[in-house]
C-alpha cells in the first residue's frame, strides 16, 4: 500500500485582536483554488456561512463556499487531526493543506509539539511554518504584560505586522528592535489592512532541512494576488537605531565561529538540549564540520531535533558555523563558551 504524501500544516498564532481572522478571510476570498482545512479552537471565528458536514470526536466541520472546510476543535487536537485525515482518506473531505489557528491567549508550544510526538501525525503531516501576527498598535503593552505574547513571537518563522498605519516611525523602529531581540531569525512582513499575498506566509517550507538563513530580515509583500513571485522590499525604517533594553524572558542568541569538530559540536548540542531543551523554543544552525565538504544543518523545537547534510561549501567560500537559539532565560555566556570550545582551534589533537 502506498503511503499518502505528507500534508503541509501552517500554524497561525498571534495575540487577541492581531488580525488572524481577517488574514484568513483574505486568503479564502482571493485564492479560491486552494483546498484548505482551517482548524480553529475558537468556534465561529472565521465567520463564513456553510453547511454542517457532521459532528464527531469533538470537532465540527463546516464546508465553505470555495471548497475549503473549517473545523472547530473543542477536544483533543491529536484526535481531531486524525479524524480529519480519516475523513480525507475515506473521500468525505477534500483538502490539500491544513491551516491551524490557535486561540489568541494560547502558547503555541503544545500545538507545535503535537506534530512531532504522535507517530501517525508525524508520518502524515509536515509543519510548513509558524506564522505569528503582531498588533503593532498594542504589541509593546502585550509583550510586557503577557508572557504568552512573547512566546508566540519566539516560535515564529514569520512575523506579520498589522495596524502599522496606526503608529509613527519611531514606534515602529522600537517595535522591530524588540521583535528582533526576541526572534532574530523570523522574517518580518506587513499586512496592509489585513491583506497579504499568499506567497508571503503559505508554503514557505520553514521546517525543511535546508541551508537558508536570513537573520534580521524584514520585508513588505504586495497584497495583490497573482501568479508572479512575491515582490519583497525593505520596510522603511529610521536611519538611527533607538537603543532600548527590554526585560523579555525570551530572547534570540546568535553563536558564530569557524569550522567545528564533529564530536565536540555533537556533544555540545546533545548536552544543551538535554539540560535546556524545555526552554529552547526554536533553534537552527548551519555547521561547518572540519573535513566535511557539506554543510550540516540542525533544526529543533524544544527537545525534538533533526540533523541533515545540505549543500557543499564553495571552494573559496568562508566556512562559517552559525547557530541561532531562541530560548527562555538561558545561561547564554555558558552556552557561548561551550559552543566556542567546539571550534577546531580548541580541539585537542
Amino acid at each position: 500500500m502506498t503511503t499518502p504524501l505528507q500534508l503541509p500544516v501552517t500554524v497561525l498564532t498571534g495575540f487577541l485582536g492581531s488580525g488572524k481572522t481577517t488574514l484568513i478571510n483574505h486568503l479564502l476570498e482571493n485564492y479560491p483554488g486552494e483546498r484548505i482545512a482551517i482548524i480553529e479552537n475558537e468556534f465561529g471565528a472565521v465567520g463564513v456561512d456553510g453547511g454542517l458536514l457532521g459532528q464527531h470526536s469533538g470537532i465540527e466541520v463546516i464546508e465553505l463556499t470555495n471548497g475549503c472546510v473549517c473545523c472547530s476543535v473543542r477536544g483533543e487536537l491529536t484526535e481531531a487531526l486524525k479524524n480529519l485525515l480519516e475523513q480525507r482518506d475515506a473521500g468525505q473531505l477534500n483538502f490539500d493543506r491544513l491551516l491551524l489557528e490557535t486561540t489568541g491567549l494560547a502558547d503555541p508550544a503544545p500545538v507545535i509539539q503535537t506534530f512531532f510526538v504522535d507517530d501517525i501525525l508525524r508520518e502524515r503531516l509536515q509543519l510548513d511554518a509558524i506564522i505569528t501576527l503582531v498588533d503593532s498598535e498594542h504589541a509593546q503593552k502585550q509583550l510586557t504584560e503577557h508572557r504568552v505574547a512573547v512566546s508566540q513571537v519566539g516560535f515564529a518563522d514569520r512575523l506579520i505586522l498589522t495596524k502599522l498605519d496606526r503608529i509613527d516611525s519611531e514606534a515602529k523602529t522600537l517595535l522591530l528592535e524588540r521583535l528582533r531581540n526576541i526572534n532574530a531569525r523570523a522574517l518580518v512582513c506587513e499586512a496592509q489592512h489585513g491583506k497579504l499575498e499568499k506567497a508571503a506566509w503559505i508554503g514557505i517550507q520553514a521546517f525543511n532541512m535546508d541551508d537558508s538563513f536570513d537573520l534580521n530580515g524584514t520585508f513588505v509583500a504586495s497584497t495583490a494576488p497573482s501568479q508572479a513571485p512575491t515582490n519583497f522590499r525593505p520596510l522603511n525604517q529610521t536611519s538611527r537605531p533607538l537603543a532600548r533594553s527590554w526585560n523579555d524572558d525570551i530572547t534570540s542568541q546568535v553563536f558564530e565561529t569557524g569550522e567545528v569538530d564533529i564530536k565536540l559540536i555533537g556533544a555540545f548540542m546533545e548536552t544543551a538540549i538535554e539540560k535546556y531543551g524545555n526552554d529552547m523554543l526554536r533553534y537552527k544552525g548551519i555547521l561547518a564540520i572540519e573535513g566535511e565538504p557539506r554543510r550540516l544543518i540542525v533544526q529543533g523545537v524544544h527537545k525534538v531535533v533533526g540533523f541533515d547534510y545540505g549543500t557543499e561549501w564553495a571552494e573559496k567560500e568562508p566556512r562559517k558555523t552559525l547557530l541561532v537559539i531562541i530560548g527562555r532565560n538561558l545561561p547564554v555566556e555558558t552556552l557561548r563558551n561551550e559552543f566556542l570550545a567546539t571550534a577546531v582551534s580548541h580541539s585537542v589533537s
